[in-house]
């Protein structure tokens, strides 16, 4: 393909509380055995994306360790590659990225050495499929300045979290409206552009001469009059991940039987880091229902409509219920858990009991040792 990608994956934000304290938004664990950003590497591989550099800076430690081989999304070779950009202290820059524009800035280099004419710009907290060389095909066929991949969304509480953008009959770009506390657009940019490299180049150029660090509102809403910005709709399934909720009901979501086959048994595949652990073990009285377990776990107790990461020990007589159990964790006899996300590598003891709201699950974090090496 005809592009290089580059996946943002630096950002944080308040609203995932107490779970991105040891985290990257992009590393949060998905489906029992992924991480966020496993969704827009398997689309640049899939789209024969060759060349690909992530910038990373929040909380860095566990998403560079997850990147620390790019053969899982087959990326090793010797052309192309992946590519683990981190802020760097040089003698141009001694700053932190100060917002997507700037991350794109102090990375340069990348671009400017790269040979390919156009750039697929991702977001790393967005779960979905899509083939970026149509994007691509469309953006060709467009003239277009920029591409933005749009979806129309339902809820409008949720609206209020993204870029809103309305369209005109031929697909171009009339307003951006971003994060607004009210609007009348229910059409949203899920975060990913296509862009000529070059073009490319000479905006973030432009922006840091300014002293503008922002991709969306120094580029995007700034150059929309006078770039051509057309919007590509995707109508396949997409969430964002950036809030307790989205998050909890994104990892919920697999739980229905067409999104997991969409996602694990149709073509192309969404790939991640293979860890060597052994099949789930069900003991003599283990009951599970409708729930994704993944690799390694031991269950001894009752588990329903609950999605349970690698590692995970469930106790005699324990009941989760609508839950999330993250790595890792250990979970007494006779515990109680519902409507809970649970923080990995910690212990839940003995006979407590955890319960949340659907509308708004409870975070659980128990510091204690783990049984698990």
């Amino acid at each position: 393909m005809r592009a290089i990608g580059i996946i943002l994956a630096g950002g944080n934000n308040k609203m995932m509380k107490e779970l991105s304290n040891k985290r990257a938004i992009a590393a949060m664990p998905i489906a029992g055995s992924y991480r966020s950003i496993d969704f827009a590497l398997s689309n640049m591989s899939n789209s024969h994306i060759s060349k690909v550099a992530v910038i990373t800076q929040y909380n860095a430690r566990s998403l560079n360790e997850h990147l620390s081989s790019s053969k899982w999304w087959d990326f090793g070779r010797k052309q192309g590659g992946l590519f683990v950009f981190t802020p760097t202290i040089t003698a141009d820059s001694s700053y932190w990225y100060r917002g997507t524009a700037d991350s794109l800035y102090q990375n340069l280099h990348f671009l400017k050495t790269s040979h390919e004419p156009y750039v697929v710009i991702a977001s790393g907290d967005g779960v979905y499929k899509l083939d970026y060389g149509k994007v691509l095909e469309y953006h060709i066929e467009k003239k277009a300045d920029i591409t933005m991949v749009v979806k129309k969304l339902d809820d409008k509480e949720d609206l209020k979290r993204f870029g809103l953008v309305s369209m005109s009959p031929e697909g171009r770009i009339t307003e951006i409206d971003e994060k607004p506390i009210e609007t009348n657009l229910t059409t949203a940019s899920i975060g990913v552009y296509v862009i000529r490299r070059r073009l490319l180049i000479e905006l973030i150029e432009k922006a840091a001469e300014e002293d503008r660090h922002d991709f969306v509102k120094d580029i995007l809403i700034r150059y929309k009059n006078l770039k051509r910005i057309y919007g590509y709709k995707l109508d396949t399934y997409w969430s964002n991940i950036s809030t307790v909720n989205s998050y909890y009901k994104t990892n919920m979501d697999f739980l229905d039987k067409d999104i997991r086959n969409y996602f694990f048994k149709e073509y192309p595949d969404i790939y991640s880091k293979v860890d060597d652990l052994p099949p789930a073990k069900y003991n003599y009285g283990a009951n599970v229902k409708n729930s994704l377990v993944a690799s390694g776990c031991i269950i001894n107790g009752m588990v329903e409509n609950s999605v349970l990461f690698k590692k995970v020990y469930i106790g005699n007589n324990s009941v989760i219920k609508n839950s999330i159990i993250l790595n890792n964790t250990y979970i007494g006899d006779n515990a109680y858990i519902e409507n809970c996300i649970v923080e990995s590598n910690g212990t839940i003891k003995a006979n407590t009991r955890h319960v949340g709201e659907e509308s708004e699950p409870k975070i659980v974090i128990e510091n204690g040792i783990s049984y698990f090496s």
